[in-house]
C-alpha cells in the first residue's frame, strides 16, 4: 500500500514575503511546527522552520526535504507567537524572521551542544544492605561520601561501569538526574546583611512592584542619575528568584555588561550573559540553557530579547531610552517595544529604568498605559552636580577648550578630583583640510569628509569604514599645506597630555576599548588613581560609576539642538545629563561646564534650568504641535543603489501602491546620501493611527523583487529619520 504524501510548509530565510512547500521523504520522520528542516533552496541547502505540515493548499511537483532535525518546536511556543507579531508588526518575512531568532550555530545539522550533564543522586539511606553485591555496596558508599550527587562522567573516570549503577537505580536506591553546567557559577559574595540599605524611596518602590509581579504590569522607573535603580532592580530579581522564575536584564552596551554582570554575580552567585561579540557556538549554549530553564539571570544587549526562556518571570530595560536598543539593519526591530510585546504575551511585569526617559515612555505614561515611579534623591545623600555654561562666542579656544573651562580643570585636579571631558566625536580631526586651495580628504564612495586618525596614523570614513593613509601634501595643489580642522578624541587627548603632563588621561571610545579585558582594565586603571583625566565619548556617559569624578565638562553641546532630525534634542539632552551625572556620586560635589556657542538656546535653557523634565515637556508640545512621534506613527522605506536613478524610481513606484490612508513624502535623498558607492533615498509614511499605518504598508507586499543590486527596507518607528 502506497504511503500518502506527506508535505512541510517551510518558511525559508530568503527576502520573500512568502513561504514553501517541501516533500517529507519516507526516510524522515514528520516535523512538528516549529521543527527546523534542511531544504534545498535556488542550489543552496538551507535550514528553515516548519509552519505547517499538510497544508490543504499545497503545490504539486515539490522538491523533498533533506532532514528532518528536530521532532518538536525548536523555538518553543512563546518565542513562536513573537515571531509572528515581528513579521506582522515590523513587515519583514517570516523566514528572515525566524533566522533572526534562531542563533547562527543551529542553522546548521551539527549536533547541538549539551548544556547539562548526567549526575547520580542517592534515594535510600547509606546504610542500606548490599552485602551480597560488594561492588555496587562499594559504589552506594563511594556516592554517599562524595554529597550523595555525583556526574556520571566522574564516576567513569573512577572506574565505576554503568552497569552497576544501572543495578542500583533497579533497586530504587539512585536515580539519574541532568544538573546545568554551571560553568560561570560561584557562591554570592554580598548576603541579605550585607545589602545596601535601601532609602524610603527606594523601599516604596520595591514595594509597589513586589505587588505587581502576577500579571503585565509595564513600570517607568524614572529616577536621576545615582538614585539607586540597580539596587531596586536588584531587590526585584531576589524576589522572582525565589518564585522560580527566570529573569532577562537588557543593557544598551556590551561595555555596560562586565560591571553589571559582577554585581548580579556578587547578589545571586550567577548570571549569563548575551551580545554580539560572543562566538555562534558560545551564543548557542546561552539560547539553549535559557530554553530549557537552566540559567536564572541572562543580561544581554539588544538581541537578548528574542532568546527562549521557560519560565521568564520579569524583563528589565535599563537606561530604556538609549538608542542601541534600535536594531538598523535586517529585521529592524526595538529591543525595548519587543520587550514590551512579549512581556504582554506572557502576562509579566516589565521595568523600564532611565534617569532621562524616552519620549515614548513619557506618552505611554500620560496615556495611562505604564505606571511611572520615581528615584528623585541619590543614594548615600550625594547632591546632584550644579550646571554652568561657557559661552563661546567671540572667544578664541585653545585647542577647542575655553581658557575659563581650562582654569576649572587645573581647579579640580588640584584639589584632587578626577575631570571627565565629553565629546562625542572619535578620531583626531573630523576633516583634513588643504590651507591654500580648500581641498578636503573625502571618501570615494561616499563623497563625505574622512575623520583624520592618529593612531593608528591614517583616514577612516566613518560610514563604510573605508581606511587610507595620510597624504603628504595636497593631492590637488601638491603643496604640504594640510591641516586638521576640527576637533576628535584623540586630539583632546593629546592636547590634554601636553597641558597637564602630570595627570595620567584616559582615552575611553571605540577605538581605545575593543574587548572586554581592555575596558575592564581601563575602568580598574581610573578607579585605582585621583587626580586623573577622563576623555571619552557616549560610552562613558551610560551607567558607569566613577566616584572620584568631581567634575563634568561637555565641550560641544550645539550640533544636536540644531540637527535636522526631529529626535536629535531628545537625544542630546540625554548625553548631557547621562554624562553629568557622572560628576559628584559620592560626598564630594560635583560640577558641570557646558561649552556653547548658543547659551540663549531655548531647549539648552531648559535643559539647565528645569532639568530633563522641563526640557521634556517643552520638546513634547512640539512633537504634538507638529504631529511628530511619540504623538503620531511613522514609518520610513527606504531603497539604495548604485544607481541613483533606479532606487529612486522604485520607490516612486512603490509610493503610488500606498492607499490614501497614510500620507507619504518623497522620494528624497537621505541626509548622507551615498555610502559605499551606493546611493540612498526614503520615503516618509504617516497616519493618525497605528492600525492605519499598518494597513497601507501591507500594500507594498505586492511589489515585485526588485532588480539588479538594489536593496530596500521598512523601518517601522525608526531612530534615524534623515
Amino acid at each position: 500500500m502506497t504511503e500518502p504524501t506527506r508535505i512541510a510548509r517551510v518558511a525559508v530565510p530568503v527576502p520573500l514575503a512568502r513561504l514553501f512547500d517541501y516533500q517529507i521523504p519516507g526516510s524522515e520522520p514528520t516535523p512538528a511546527v516549529g521543527s527546523r528542516v534542511q531544504v534545498p533552496f535556488s542550489g543552496r541547502r538551507l535550514i528553515g522552520l516548519c509552519t505547517a505540515v499538510n497544508p490543504p493548499d499545497a503545490h504539486d511537483k515539490l522538491k523533498s526535504v533533506y532532514r528532518v532535525l528536530d521532532q518538536d518546536n525548536f523555538l518553543g511556543a512563546d518565542l513562536w507567537r513573537l515571531a509572528s507579531w515581528l513579521s506582522d508588526y515590523y513587515q519583514y518575512p517570516l523566514g528572515e524572521v525566524l533566522a533572526t531568532l534562531l542563533p547562527s550555530a543551529a542553522r546548521s545539522v551539527e549536533r547541538l551542544p549539551e548544556t547539562s550533564e548526567e549526575h547520580w543522586q542517592l534515594l535510600e539511606d547509606p546504610d542500606a544492605d548490599l552485602g551480597r553485591a560488594p561492588k555496587q555496596q562499594a559504589l552506594y558508599r563511594h556516592i554517599s561520601e562524595l554529597g550523595g550527587c555525583v556526574a556520571s562522567s566522574r564516576l567513569r573516570s573512577e572506574g565505576y561501569p554503568r552497569t552497576l549503577l544501572k543495578g542500583l537505580q533497579a533497586k530504587g536506591l539512585v536515580r539519574p538526574v541532568h544538573k546545568p553546567l554551571e560553568e560561570h557559577s560561584r557562591r554570592p559574595t554580598v548576603t541579605r546583611s550585607d545589602r545596601p540599605a535601601l532609602n524610603a524611596e527606594q523601599e516604596q518602590v520595591v514595594s509597589r512592584l513586589v505587588a505587581d509581579t502576577e500579571r503585565f504590569a509595564p513600570t517607568l522607573l524614572n529616577g536621576i542619575t545615582g538614585s539607586g535603580k540597580t539596587e531596586v532592580y536588584l531587590r526585584l530579581i531576589e524576589h522572582m528568584l525565589e518564585t522560580g522564575r527566570q529573569v532577562l536584564v537588557l543593557v544598551p552596551e556590551i561595555a555596560l555588561t562586565p560591571q553589571t554582570v559582577a554585581r548580579f554575580e556578587a547578589r545571586f552567585g550567577s548570571a549569563e550573559v548575551a551580545h554580539s561579540g560572543m562566538t555562534d557556538r558560545a551564543r548557542l549554549t546561552v539560547w539553549l540553557k535559557a530554553q530549557r530553564g537552566e540559567l536564572k539571570i541572562l543580561i544581554g544587549t539588544r538581541s537578548a530579547v528574542l532568546m527562549p526562556f521557560d519560565r521568564l518571570g520579569l524583563i528589565v530595560v535599563d537606561e530604556e531610552h538609549d538608542a542601541s536598543f534600535k536594531q538598523q539593519e535586517g529585521l529592524r526591530y526595538s529591543a525595548r517595544d519587543v520587550a514590551v510585546k512579549r512581556a504582554q504575551m506572557l502576562g509579566i511585569p516589565l521595568l523600564l529604568g532611565s534617569a532621562t526617559p524616552s519620549f515614548e515612555s513619557l506618552h505611554n505614561v500620560a496615556s495611562d498605559r505604564y505606571q511611572q515611579l520615581n528615584l528623585t534623591r541619590r543614594a548615600g545623600g550625594a547632591r546632584m552636580p550644579t550646571s554652568h555654561l561657557i559661552d563661546l562666542r567671540g572667544k578664541k579656544l585653545d585647542q577647542g577648550l575655553a581658557q575659563d573651562l581650562l582654569r576649572i580643570v587645573t581647579q579640580h585636579l588640584n584639589a584632587g578630583g578626577q575631570v571627565l571631558v565629553f565629546l562625542n566625536r572619535r578620531g583626531f580631526a573630523p576633516t583634513l583640510l588643504c590651507a591654500n586651495c580648500g581641498w578636503r580628504a573625502e571618501c570615494p564612495a561616499c563623497e563625505r569628509p574622512m575623520t583624520m586618525h592618529r593612531s593608528p596614523s591614517g583616514l577612516v570614513c566613518h560610514h563604510c569604514g573605508r581606511h587610507q593613509g595620510l597624504p603628504d601634501s595636497c593631492p590637488s595643489c601638491e603643496r604640504s599645506s594640510l591641516i586638521p580642522v576640527g576637533q576628535g578624541t584623540q586630539r583632546l587627548e593629546a592636547s590634554l597630555k601636553e597641558k597637564f603632563p602630570d595627570v595620567p588621561v584616559y582615552r575611553i571610545d571605540r577605538d581605545t576599548v575593543r574587548s572586554r579585558q581592555k575596558l575592564e582594565s581601563q575602568l580598574k586603571a581610573i578607579h585605582e588613581v585621583a587626580p586623573a583625566i577622563l576623555i571619552g565619548t557616549q560610552m562613558l556617559a551610560k551607567g558607569h560609576h566613577f566616584p572620584k569624578v568631581t567634575l563634568v565638562a561637555v565641550i560641544n553641546a550645539d550640533g544636536g539642538f540644531l540637527s535636522p532630525d526631529f529626535r536629535a534634542p531628545e537625544r542630546t539632552a540625554q548625553l548631557i545629563t547621562q554624562v553629568a551625572g557622572r560628576a559628584g556620586r559620592e560626598e564630594r560635589p560635583g560640577e558641570v561646564y557646558i561649552q556653547t556657542y548658543q547659551p540663549d538656546n531655548p531647549l539648552l535653557t531648559a535643559l539647565l534650568e528645569h532639568g530633563y523634565e522641563g526640557f521634556a515637556r517643552e520638546e513634547m508640545n512640539a512633537r504634538q504641535a507638529h504631529q511628530l512621534p511619540p504623538f503620531q506613527p511613522i514609518a520610513l522605506l527606504r531603497a539604495e543603489s548604485p544607481d541613483a536613478s533606479a532606487a529612486r524610481q522604485w520607490l516612486t513606484e512603490a509610493k503610488a501602491l500606498l492607499p490614501q490612508s497614510v500620507e507619504a513624502y518623497g522620494p528624497a535623498p537621505a541626509i548622507i546620501e551615498r555610502v559605499a558607492d551606493r546611493w540612498r533615498f526614503q520615503v516618509l509614511i504617516t497616519a493618525p493611527d497605528r492600525l492605519r499605518l499598518h494597513t497601507g504598508l501591507r500594500q507594498l507586499r505586492r511589489l515585485p523583487a526588485p532588480a539588479g543590486n538594489l536593496r530596500f527596507a521598512i523601518d517601522i518607528d525608526p531612530y534615524d529619520t534623515f
